[in-house]
């Protein structure tokens, strides 16, 4: 059976969420946080690195998300969660990446300064707002990225969108905000919540 290794607030509620979405059983294991918001030494105890999450099938043991994503739809066969068919096949991977890649550097630049109690730099906040209209002119008019049920470039998005919302960063961009909040209506979304808590802390 599946393992995922789930450090609370992290990138692991994105497996539960696509876990849940396929009806397939995994084995959870869960991990608080220190009180600097640390991950705990027990996770580097299953990965050198301490991050999470990390995926185990047998002795096969990953710890990117993205990579974890693609190895689950595949492991399984799904057919529902990867746009079939180009161009939108290629532009999805290509999201699926950007989101751990591109984005999430920039996301973080703004987000730890705020964990620290400082104000992100003006440089970090124009670098953000140049993604946010990226991601903004490359959303369709309604709904989520290739149809009405969340793809694996969706539920990759949604842990950067978490953060970035809870501190008010997406209130100048209200397609992206209304795109957020159709992901939380997703039933993967609900039922790794109800699992594994919220995907971000309360500012």
């Amino acid at each position: 059976m599946i393992k995922i290794h789930c450090l609370a607030y992290s990138r692991a509620f994105r497996l539960i969420w696509l876990m849940e979405d396929m009806g397939q059983p995994y084995d959870l294991v869960q991990y608080d946080r220190t009180d600097q918001f640390h991950a705990p030494d027990a996770l580097k105890k299953v990965h050198p690195l301490g991050k999470s999450p990390v995926l185990e099938d047998g002795d096969l043991m990953l710890a990117e998300s993205a990579t974890c994503l693609r190895y689950l739809v595949d492991k399984f066969g799904d057919k529902t969660h990867r746009p079939q068919g180009a161009p939108d096949d290629i532009r999805h991977e290509e999201l699926l990446d950007y989101v751990e890649g591109s984005f999430a550097g920039v996301c973080m630049d703004v987000m730890i300064p705020i964990l620290k109690g400082d104000e992100p730099s003006d440089a970090a906040r124009g670098k953000l707002r140049k993604h946010l209209n990226y991601i903004d002119q490359h959303l369709p008019r309604t709904g989520l990225l290739f149809g009405e049920t969340a793809c694996l470039a969706d539920i990759q998005f949604s842990y950067l969108l978490a953060n970035l919302d809870g501190n008010g960063f997406l209130d100048s961009h209200p397609r992206i905000k209304m795109y957020w909040g159709d992901l939380q209506e997703q039933p993967g979304f609900k039922a790794a919540t109800n699992i594994a808590g919220p995907m971000a802390p309360d500012p």
